[in-house]
């Protein structure tokens, strides 16, 4: 049976696990020692686009299990969406809680499609999901479909570390009644661990990269928490013979669309980080390419894509799969260490590419326009065909 190699030009993404970060000593499978992880999938559809985009990806699972001869245990959990706040009041449910619960404990992963509302911030509290890992390299065979002249992309390869637990997403708030009229309250803090597990973990990173750590702060705008976060990456670094450098978030945003290439690693607050994260969906041509793994110190995965519901996009048959495709080939390699299997996926996804098949969102002149089913069934066919070749 063939034995499929990422190209060159994707090598860096089949290089090692991201998921061995979170460890000091870089040792053992994240969710079970030395054992081989049990090939179990737990799937939550999400709400919008969500169920095509997660059709999408398990299609291709299915043409995976076919040519590799891998087997996995596929569960569904029940609905994460608006309906499913109004039987309880909570976006985060007893039975979504107790089915992700179910699955970690048996050493499998989750794939996530995509949800609004609170989900993913009560889910990443709920198990500590504390780091978030977005990889973001554009592809050569989309370059022509970005907003951004080609030779600025070229060579750009980033890691993005946001921290998923702290800051303002997980902060308090509420709203009463003024003198003047509503008060809506915010608050928000993070401690020095807290910090500092995010920080190591982009340390790690970027001594095994190319030993460039950007750490994003805001010195004037919130002063104490970026000393905090100053303070405690200066002292990290120093453990793993690399430099952090410390940007605003503003000058960053900038410098991301304007200079790219200068980004090697780069570790910030949540807030932060959900925006930078978004703007390198400029980079990749969309943000339906993009994709995430969100782990705990356990190194129990949950995957999504960094995009939203896309309501107005849903039952259309438009929706870009690639994002929660890309998302299946990271949990294939984090999590169950299947290298080969996720570097099939990546590079089946490139070749229809390279083809000139593209959903709306990355329309060039001289591609052929496909839906969301068409794209599944052309990157599935091209794993089944890359086996036989």
């Amino acid at each position: 049976m063939m034995k499929p190699q990422p190209d060159s030009s994707r090598a860096k993404f089949a290089v090692g696990r991201l998921v061995e970060y979170l460890k000091d000593d870089h040792s053992g499978s994240p969710a079970g020692g030395d054992s081989v992880p049990r090939r179990l999938i737990g799937v939550l559809e999400g709400t919008g686009i969500g169920p095509e985009v997660i059709s999408a990806a398990l299609q291709v699972l299915a043409a995976i299990e076919q040519v590799l001869d891998l087997k996995f245990e596929v569960q569904h959990g029940r609905i994460i969406s608006e309906q499913a706040v109004s039987p309880c009041g909570k976006w985060l449910s007893e039975e979504v809680t107790a089915f992700c619960a179910d699955i970690f404990n048996r050493g499998g992963a989750i794939l996530n499609g995509p949800c609004g509302g609170r989900y993913v911030y009560d889910l990443r509290r709920r198990f500590d999901l504390f780091c978030k890992f977005v990889p973001t390299r554009p592809s050569p065979e989309l370059l022509c479909a970005s907003r951004i002249r080609s030779e600025f992309l070229l060579g750009v390869d980033i890691l993005i570390v946001r921290d998923n637990t702290g800051g303002v997403y997980q902060g308090q708030w509420g709203d009463r009644a003024a003198n003047k009229g509503r008060l809506a309250e915010h608050s928000f803090s993070y401690s020095e661990p807290e910090v500092r597990r995010i920080v190591e973990v982009a340390a790690r990173a970027a001594a095994n990269r190319r030993g460039d750590l950007h750490v994003i702060v805001k010195e004037g705008g919130i002063p104490t928490v970026s000393a905090l976060w100053a303070d405690t990456g200066k002292a990290v670094v120093r453990q793993y013979g690399i430099e952090a450098k410390f940007l605003n978030i503003d000058l960053a945003a900038y410098e991301l669309i304007q200079n790219p290439k200068r980004f090697d690693v780069i570790v910030a607050p949540n807030l932060f980080g959900d925006v930078i994260a978004d703007l390198g969906g400029v980079l990749t041509a969309s943000r339906g390419v993009t994709f995430s793994g969100n782990f705990n110190p356990q190194g129990h995965g949950v995957y999504q894509t960094n995009h939203g519901c896309a309501h107005d996009l849903a039952g259309r048959d438009i929706a870009n799969p690639a994002g929660q495709i890309l998302s299946l080939a990271m949990m294939l390699r984090e999590s169950f260490g299947l290298f080969e299997a996720a570097a099939l996926i990546e590079t089946s996804l490139a070749q229809v590419w390279r083809k000139g098949l593209r959903t709306a969102d990355l329309a060039e002149p001289g591609c052929a326009i496909v839906g969301t089913k068409a794209m599944a069934d052309k990157v599935a066919e091209q794993v089944l065909r890359s086996a036989q070749a």
